[in-house]
This record gives C-alpha cells, structure tokens and sequence, in this order.
C-alpha cells in the first residue's frame, strides 16, 4: 500500500476548512493506505507560543483526530517532538539546502512580512516540513495548493541527497483534492479561511457553538446579483458557500444550483448553517468525550512508538550514508 504522511500544526483553532479540505479525508484514507498523521508542535514554536495555551491545542487536535474517524491501531498517530528523529534529519537536510531556495518561499515572505526581527526557525521550517515526510518513506502528502511549494522543495533535497548519496530516500508526491481543497474567508472570500486570521467573523471553528455557526453564515459576504451559481470567478462568495454545503450535505454543487434556482442568498445561507451545524456537532460532543478520559494518551504513546520504528530506521541509513559514526 501506499504511505500517507500529513502534519497540521497546533496553532489556533481548527476550521471546517481543516475538516473539509483535509481531516474528512483522513479517515477514509487509512482503509485503503497506510497512513501517518503528525501533530507537528515544533513547527508552531516558529511564532512565540503561550506553554499553557499550546499544551492545550495539542491535546485538543490530537482529541479531534480520533474524533473524525482516525484509528490509533489503523493509522500511525503521534506528536511530532515525541519523535526526536525529526529534529536530527531536520538538521542533516540544512546541511543540503540552500538559501536561495528556502528563501523563495511564499509562506515565509507573507508571515516575516512587517515584522522587525524574525525567528531563524520560521525561515528553515519547510526543511523541517521535508524531514517529517521523508522520515517515513511517504509516498503521498495530501495538502492544500498552498503547501504545493515546500513539497516541491522536499523533492529537491531529497533528488539532491539521493544524487549525492544513493537511493535512501523516496520521492514524494503532493496530492491536491479536487472539492475543498481551499475553503475561502466568509469575510473576503477571495482569501482562504484562516485560523490566524484575527477576524473570528472570516472563519468557522470546528467548536463553535450552533448559534454561533449560524450567525457567521448568515452573516457571511456575498455578491452582487442574486442568482445562485457556482462562479468563483464572479461570486466568489457564493461559491464558496455553495463549496462548503456541498462538502457537508453529500451534495452536488449542481443539485444544489437546481435546489436553489429561483430563490435566494438567504435561503443557502440557512441551509448551509444547518448541514454544517449537523456536521460539526458529533464531532465536537466527542473531542469532549476524549479529553475527559486517558484514551488520547493511550493512543499517542502507541503512535510514537510506532513513528520511531520507521523514523530510526531512515535516519540511520541516512547518518551512515553521509559518514557519521
């Protein structure tokens, strides 16, 4: 089978545009792949992190992977600084990469952009981001369009150590979904919704409350005109609403033109809060379920254990190979 590897980072809040455009299809991954999903806190110590409120986000994203669906017996789960092999191949791909290339990446120029002084880490994260994908002999990443880049850079370390040094390392591919891959701000839906958008009215938390789902939807941007259609183009808004019921009703974006031919922005509006509030809510009722008990411990000791075995394995070809004792 093929390997699945995928890391979210445990900054902010989960949004549906997490759910939709990756977590949903994690779970139906892991009965035809095998799969190896990360909780990757280093990479969220490249911004300054309150220790309390990042202890917390782990817990509750790792809780909120075994909530949608993910099995610790099916799937390989764990947190990335569980497995120290990250950090040392992290440190041998620096030794392969170059400035130039590193710099040219779009993340980095939109997150230092601004700022005065900025981390070495947050420049160097996407060797960091190659080292969690080759250590398992990751055959596919699953990612958003806007991740393509550090893919394509972990492609070309990983070429240029297997040039250098032999075949250790296999080559990964990016795979993009076609439905949801980018779910736009409800603010500006020109722009992908964020969790660090500071604007909580530009995203849906994967724990808001129903009402809350309910007002920011129907207070939600649209457009001009008032015929619903799928056209991001020229109702971005629209399509974007129509993107996420779609996403979360099992319908089609053309059975849900035909729905609403003739009516309204109101009535989507209405109808998207209620397929997405009944979307959200068993998710929500069992992270609390989770965290109350010890069976999220349980589960990320095993999927560390279980990381190593494959991470130690690739690092030490990879140490013997460059001459390292």
């Amino acid at each position: 089978m093929a390997r699945v590897f995928s890391g979210i980072q445990p900054s902010g809040v989960l949004t549906i545009g997490n759910y939709l455009g990756a977590l949903r299809h994690f779970a139906i991954k892991q009965e035809t792949e095998e799969t190896v999903y990360c909780i990757v806190d280093l990479h969220a110590l490249t911004l300054p992190k309150d220790p309390d409120a990042l202890r917390l986000q782990i817990r509750t994203l790792a809780a909120t992977y075994l909530a949608v669906g993910i099995d610790p017996l099916k799937s390989i789960l764990f947190v990335q600084s569980h497995v120290p092999e990250h950090a040392e191949l992290a440190w041998l791909l620096q030794c392969m990469s170059y400035m130039g290339e590193v710099s040219r990446m779009t993340q980095f120029k939109e997150k230092a952009e601004g700022k005065e002084s900025v981390p070495v880490g947050l420049f160097t994260y996407p060797v960091l981001q190659a080292a969690d994908i080759l250590l398992y002999d990751t055959n596919i990443v699953p990612v958003g369009e806007d991740q393509k880049q550090h893919i394509e850079l972990c492609r070309d370390i990983a070429m240029r150590f297997n040039q250098r040094f032999g075949n250790v390392f296999v080559i990964p591919e990016h795979q993009i979904p076609k439905l949801g891959a980018k779910i736009m701000s409800l603010e500006d839906p020109n722009k992908k919704m964020s969790k660090s958008n500071p604007n909580p009215a530009s995203y849906i938390s994967l724990m808001d409350e129903p009402s809350v789902v309910k007002k920011k939807i129907i207070r939600a941007v649209t457009d001009t005109g008032c015929e619903i259609k799928d056209d991001p183009e020229h109702k971005p808004g629209v399509a974007n609403l129509l993107t996420i019921n779609a996403l979360c009703s099992n319908r089609t974006i053309a059975e849900l033109e035909a729905l609403f031919a003739g009516k309204g922005y109101g009535d989507l509006k209405k109808d998207t809060a209620e397929v997405v509030v009944a979307t959200l809510s068993p998710i929500q009722d069992r992270v609390k379920d989770i965290l109350e008990t010890t069976e999220l411990e349980e589960a990320l000791t095993v999927g560390a254990e279980r990381a190593r075995v494959i991470a130690s394995q690739t690092l030490t070809r990879v140490k013997k190979v460059m001459g390292l004792l």
